[in-house]
């Protein structure tokens, strides 16, 4: 019998003094976060969520998430995580296909969370802050109920779901991939320890804590080690420097387009951030230009690694400075395998020129996607998880991730890795961000477009661009346009949101 929201409840009983979550104006101590939990739980089962049932969680990195969060899992619910940015279609797919039976959500997004209960027929609706007039829904404060002390958890089985979340859906629609109790606890446990993650140490959550990434490798890897966490409600560099450097954070995990901000604030050098001892990097792979800039910068070391929504955000690490391999997204975690295969499910020897997909099978994988078993079957041919990335091994075990399986561009008969060409243009010394795709050509099938920002300070132009990628790649990899814009779209988690991309 295991209950994830057991990590709240030992950290508190360790140190109920010490803050869980200092943010701009306040903190919450662990004491405070179990006993208001406790509540949480309490008010979920009095309006009649029993063990099992989906509860839908959709607010941005405030403390009222945390408490939602193990009040849910607490009363034995399962916790449906999602983004704030959904529109009333979007959400409501998500409460309908995970059969919510409630909703917690922010004031910010209640006019669209409304109209996505009223169609997913979901009556019980609370919102943190001002509650609008005539929306009926409830303030999140009355779902608060008195609960006696240290209320006793839920009794789950360590393979129940904990948390569905959502994938990104970037083909079709988006799938639930369940998450248990014990998945989630070995992918907070496992990092935290790799790492030397310590009760002292301060992490900043800037990640969306209803992404996975936020999630696991931030929320719960926190709270299961009793460190502090530091809130920022939406990433934004001013911000999380301003945090860095009000609570003293010492790590840091974040996507490559938050290490680009960071380096790219003009007035970086008026934070201190002299606390970082170590920063991690996930999500997407980061362009080396990057990795190795923000080192010399900023001192400290960022340690790539590697790992999906079905994995629990953490498949594979680069576990220490002194064991790591530069570019490369690690080695398998503990208790995980990994292999590359071609495309007939034969597996690849190590080496860069037997690129295949990685396939993954451990602890650390989901049970499957809610509801969908055909989906579930083809994700998991052959017995292992295909992640849909194409990547190599060395010699030495570490993995390199090359690109999507699904952005892989075919030109002419050729493979062209958007990645590849990508690292070229974020070499190039004005280039801020960059995102290629492949876009239709009636005679090669797909050709390959660029779409990049410049630094603040710098010019480039098209031609430019195509000159300075076409010094360098092959002549089938170098794109024929460039397009040069003021900014490209983000996903919440922070990544380049490719599919918003005009490729026409």
């Amino acid at each position: 019998m295991f209950n994830l929201a057991t990590i709240v409840r030992e950290s508190a009983k360790t140190s109920p003094d010490k803050a869980a979550v200092v943010y701009d104006g306040g903190a919450m101590t662990y004491a405070e976060l179990d006993a208001l939990s406790d509540s949480c739980a309490e008010g979920l089962a009095a309006i009649g969520i029993e063990a099992g049932d989906a509860v839908a969680l959709q607010l941005p990195n405030v403390p009222q998430f945390l408490v939602a969060y193990f009040g849910i899992l607490k009363a034995g619910a399962v916790v449906v995580p999602m983004n704030v940015l959904l529109k009333a279609r979007e959400a409501a797919f998500c409460l309908s296909n995970s059969g919510s039976r409630a909703l917690i959500t922010w004031v910010g997004m209640a006019d669209e969370a409304g109209k996505a209960a009223a169609e997913a027929g979901v009556s019980d609706v609370f919102v943190v802050g001002p509650t609008p007039d005539g929306a009926g829904m409830t303030p999140f404060t009355e779902l608060l109920k008195p609960a006696p002390p240290r209320r006793p958890l839920a009794v789950r089985e360590p393979v129940d779901t904990a948390v569905i979340v959502f994938t990104s859906g970037t083909t079709g629609r988006p799938k639930g991939a369940e998450l248990t109790h014990i998945q989630l606890y070995m992918n907070a446990d496992i990092p935290g320890r790799m790492f030397d993650v310590h009760p002292d140490d301060v992490v900043l959550a800037a990640l969306p804590l209803f992404h996975i990434y936020g999630l696991s490798s931030v929320l719960n890897i926190c709270i299961r080690f009793g460190c502090t966490m530091s809130l920022v409600p939406r990433f934004d560099a001013a911000a999380a420097l301003t945090a860095i450097q009000r609570d003293r954070v010492t790590i840091f995990d974040g996507v490559p387009t938050m290490f680009i901000a960071l380096l790219e604030h003009p007035q970086l050098g008026n934070y201190d951030t002299s606390t970082l001892r170590v920063t991690f990097s996930g999500g997407a792979a980061i362009p080396a230009h990057v990795l190795d800039a923000f080192e010399e910068k900023f001192g400290i070391p960022i340690l790539e690694g590697y790992g999906l929504t079905e994995t629990a955000a953490t498949a594979t690490f680069n576990p220490s400075v002194d064991e790591r391999r530069a570019y490369s997204v690690g080695k398998p975690i503990w208790g995980t395998e990994m292999q590359i295969w071609d495309e007939r499910g034969n597996r690849l020897p190590p080496g860069r020129d037997h690129v295949g997909e990685l396939v993954t099978q451990g602890i650390h994988v989901m049970k499957g996607y809610l509801g969908q078993p055909e989906a579930t079957a083809e994700a998991f041919a052959g017995g292992w998880f295909h992640t849909g990335d194409l990547g190599y091994m060395d010699e030495d075990g570490f993995f390199f991730i090359v690109d999507r399986k699904k952005e892989l561009i075919i030109r002419g008969g050729y493979n062209v890795y958007p990645r590849e060409v990508e690292e070229v243009l974020y070499s190039h010394p004005a280039v801020a961000q960059a995102a290629v795709v492949g876009v239709p050509h009636v005679r090669l099938g797909e050709e390959v477009k660029a779409f990049v920002t410049v630094k603040p300070d710098r010019s480039a132009s098209e031609s430019d661009l195509i000159a300075y990628c076409k010094d360098r790649l092959a002549a089938y990899k170098y794109p024929r346009s460039v397009e040069v814009r003021d900014s490209l779209p983000l996903t919440a988690a922070g990544k380049i949101a490719k599919r918003e991309l005009d490729r026409g």
